[in-house]
């Protein structure tokens, strides 16, 4: 997608001058508010099962306090999930509490033939933020992801991994608001 392309798409990384953006957190739902790979359902967290889904019904562990705990943070939240707009109707707003958040729509999912071996959402969420800085919590970011982002992504960036088998946790939190805090910190440039 080239900037003439960005300004006219509605899912565009939202503009906004850098010296007085928040920064962007990039929401991804499986992994991060689904602790799918957890053995039996965390403490905290509901059952939540979708129905209506092309895959057939689909079970979710989801807990609800994430959503105050989330708008709580220093951060315009965004959804770079493969729920796409469903991140907005079946888990935001359900579940979560949360207002409709801009959605990063992948023009191809699941792809594993990049050639610097990045997980199939990294270059486009660089394409998507262009420049702006975000933190991105996600269960499949690697070093490579990381490495990559810091050489070719104009703004600041955090990729934090989550823990499948736990989700976001306080320490997640802690982590992303000391990070938002000491970027508001520093003198602009």
């Amino acid at each position: 997608m080239d900037d003439v392309d960005r300004a006219a798409a509605p899912d565009a990384a939202p503009h906004a001058s850098a010296a007085s953006a928040r920064p962007l957190l990039l929401l991804d739902v499986d992994g991060p508010l689904n602790p799918y790979a957890a053995h039996e359902q965390p403490p905290g967290y509901g059952e939540y099962v979708v129905t209506g889904m092309p895959a057939g019904p689909i079970r979710l562990w989801l807990r609800p306090a994430h959503g105050e705990r989330l708008l709580s943070l220093p951060y315009e939240l965004v959804w770079a999930t493969t729920w796409m707009h469903e991140a907005n109707t079946v888990i935001g707003d359900r579940v979560l509490g949360l207002p409709p958040l801009p959605v990063i729509e992948w023009p191809s999912m699941f792809t594993t033939d990049d050639p610097d071996g990045l997980y199939w959402k990294t270059r486009h969420v660089a394409a998507w933020a262009a420049g702006r800085t975000f933190a991105w919590v996600d269960d499949e970011i690697t070093a490579a992801d990381t490495a990559w982002i810091a050489e070719h992504h104009a703004g600041e960036a955090l990729l934090r991994r989550i823990d499948p088998a736990r989700g976001l946790v306080e320490e997640d939190f802690e982590a992303l608001e000391a990070w938002a805090r000491e970027r508001d910190r520093r003198p602009p440039e």
